[in-house]
């Protein structure tokens, strides 16, 4: 209220000096001024009709109506005396009177606003925020309990993370419970995770545990356009934490100011590096802060200067992790505690279905599901509802009206059979989830496979295994279409990506040894990314080009006899893409177990239909029996196409 009232003070004084500045420009319009010799001699003739008179000034009009204005003196009767021999209309009006405080106000009102708002404007510039030549000030938010409503209920996924910092905030209710022992509070906490894994909510639950001062600010609010500015403002933020001490203060997105010294070019100056040297210098110096806690969250720990994350500074480097399966399930119950749940939804199942997946995925599943069952006008959520939102964020919006040549048509449907042909008879690989020649997102069709577990390392045979699915697709349409598309782009480019990994990087080449090839060079003046530099010969060169040609080729060759083998049965699944456009695991087992899938009124069993015939019949209005409503085999995991 009081910045309103101040607000309503300057433009209160604003409107006024703009009504006096009006006033005078406005002024009316002053009747033209006449000699005194020239006065008379218009009364002497006759001329002037009527006239007023206020002390020394005359104003008139003469007998054409034109008014006019003079000075006479005080006293002069020999005027009066002609006036009423003419016979001129004569008004006399009293003089002007003044007061001693108006004719103050007059004189001093002018130089007391200017002074008034020299006044103001200083106070603006001195005063911290927001105005004018304040740039040197923090811009951190000092958050209330009113404010934030998160707690570390409201977290789940991530019990060690919130173990270590739920000791944070006993630090700071009773340090004595830790001080009799000898121990010291930390001075820096960095939370280390990918995104999406719940940094910043851990940070907001913190601050509604913490009953102590907790101050949030992002590292980019550090730089300024003006030199000098960020380091002015982490002494200010660390003044701040001082003065309200024991208190937080968290740091988000802490790499843009914290990345790895030395990237000015030719050792200029730069902004950055003076910002990183003030607060590595609060965090550890001379000065003392005890009770000043600094919470960090980055992504990019690998960037960070290696100063920064000592003991002493951060203390303590809290990784928060991709959730597991348990994890997953709680982050989902803290998600659909607000959603009206069927009966049939099995959190544990979508949970077992969905490795890989952070939080922020999480979050944005049960989000999509809720828009699906809305949309449908459903008053709840079903488990048929997370089945389509998976089937979304994972592999993109349905493309339905995109149109599609029945030649392409069939060729992504011996596409797609060809992958999950493969990955279906080869053992060791993720189990199939559902195959679908309905374009979505990029892609004309997809072959969706789903990890029993969360898989943290890769062995070597179940990375030739993919080498193998990844080449399925290929092979099908040389087999069954005699020719090559461009489809199996991606396909290749990611198969020879994990070839050159398993080669280089992982030693998992005979021929080449348990030996890493090319090392990572730190580009510091980059920014500390990372390029690779070759520290081989060509000859090794061409070793590596040929042992990767050897295992990606290897992978066709496992496809080639896999599906030449299985003709049979990568007809029928053809077929049956073509027939039903999405097809799950179930109905796979049966068609290449020889139980084709009902297909409703059709008569014609699937073994006697050609692809031709498939893709002439009339397919309006008939329900696929393979659609994503299905809910067996209800939700298996994010789909790992590339283990690298």
């Amino acid at each position: 209220m009081n910045q309103f009232y101040k607000n309503l003070a300057l433009w209160v004084i604003i409107a006024f000096i703009l009504l006096a500045l009006f006033s005078m420009i406005n002024q009316p319009v002053e009747s033209p001024q006449k000699i005194y010799s020239d006065f008379l001699t218009m009364v002497e003739n006759g001329e002037v009709s009527e006239v007023q008179i206020q002390g020394e000034k005359v104003k008139g009009k003469d007998s054409k109506g034109a008014p006019f204005e003079t000075v006479i003196l005080k006293e002069d009767v020999e005027l009066m005396k002609l006036l009423r021999q003419k016979g001129v209309r004569t008004v006399v009006v009293p003089p002007e009177t003044t007061t001693w405080y108006t004719n103050a106000f007059i004189t001093w009102f002018p130089l007391i606003l200017l002074v008034g708002i020299w006044i103001f404007f200083m106070r603006q510039m001195q005063s911290g925020g927001g105005k004018a030549l304040s740039f040197g000030k923090s811009k951190a938010r000092l958050m209330g309990d009113k404010k934030n409503q998160t707690t570390f209920k409201d977290v789940a996924g991530a019990d060690e993370a919130k173990e270590e910092l739920h000791e944070i905030i006993e630090f700071l209710k009773e340090p004595q419970k830790f001080s009799k022992l000898g121990g010291k509070i930390p001075k820096g906490v960095l939370l280390v995770g990918p995104p999406g894994t719940g940094k910043t909510l851990l940070a907001r639950a913190i601050a509604g545990e913490a009953n102590v001062p907790f101050f949030s600010i992002s590292g980019s609010d550090f730089v300024e356009m003006f030199v000098g500015v960020g380091a002015s403002r982490v002494r200010d933020l660390f003044d701040q934490g001082k003065k309200n001490s024991p208190c937080i203060i968290f740091i988000d997105e802490i790499d843009a100011v914290g990345r790895h010294r030395g990237a000015g070019l030719g050792g200029g100056h730069d902004e950055r590096e003076q910002t990183l040297n003030q607060l590595l210098v609060e965090m550890d110096g001379f000065e003392n802060n005890e009770g000043v806690i600094l919470i960090a969250a980055t992504n990019r720990p690998d960037v960070l200067d290696p100063a920064l994350l000592r003991p002493g500074r951060f203390d303590r480097q809290v990784v928060v992790a991709r959730p597991d399966i348990k994890g997953r399930e709680g982050i989902l119950k803290v998600h659909t505690s607000q959603v009206p749940l069927d009966d049939d939804v099995e959190l544990k199942t979508i949970a077992r279905g969905t490795p890989g997946f952070t939080g922020a995925d999480l979050a944005n599943l049960v989000n999509e599901a809720a828009l699906l069952a809305a949309r449908s006008e459903k008053k709840v959520v079903t488990m048929i509802d997370f089945e389509n939102a998976k089937d979304k964020v994972l592999m993109g919006v349905e493309r339905r009206s995109m149109v599609i040549t029945e030649k392409e048509k069939k060729n992504t449907a011996y596409h797609e059979a060809g992958h999950a042909l493969v990955a279906y008879l080869l053992p060791g690989t993720d189990p199939l989830h559902k195959v679908t020649i309905i374009p979505r997102g990029r892609a004309l069709g997809v072959t969706m496979q789903l990890p029993e577990d969360d898989k943290h390392t890769y062995p070597r045979q179940y990375l030739i295994n993919n080498l193998a699915i990844m080449m399925g697709g290929r092979v099908a349409e040389e087999i069954c279409l005699g020719e090559m598309t461009t489809g199996a782009g991606n396909d290749i480019e990611r198969a020879t990506e994990t070839a050159r990994k398993m080669v280089c990087e992982w030693g998992m080449s005979e021929k080449m040894g348990p030996l890493t090839y090319g090392t990572k060079e730190e580009q510091v003046f980059l920014g500390k990314d990372f390029s690779s530099q070759k520290n081989f010969s060509d000859e090794t060169a061409k070793l590596i080009d040929l042992e990767v040609k050897s295992l990606v080729m290897g992978g066709y060759n496992t496809a080639e006899e896999l599906l030449t083998k299985n003709r049979e049965s990568l007809e029928k699944l053809s077929l049956a893409l073509l027939e039903h456009e999405t097809l799950d695991l179930k109905e796979i087992s049966e068609i290449i177990d020889g139980k084709p899938p009902k297909s409703g009124d059709d008569e014609t069993p699937k073994e006697e239909l050609s692809a031709d015939a498939v893709l002439n019949k009339e397919k309006k209005g008939k329900k696929k029996s393979g659609s994503r409503d299905d809910p067996e085999g209800l939700l298996g995991g994010m789909p790992d196409p590339s283990p690298a």
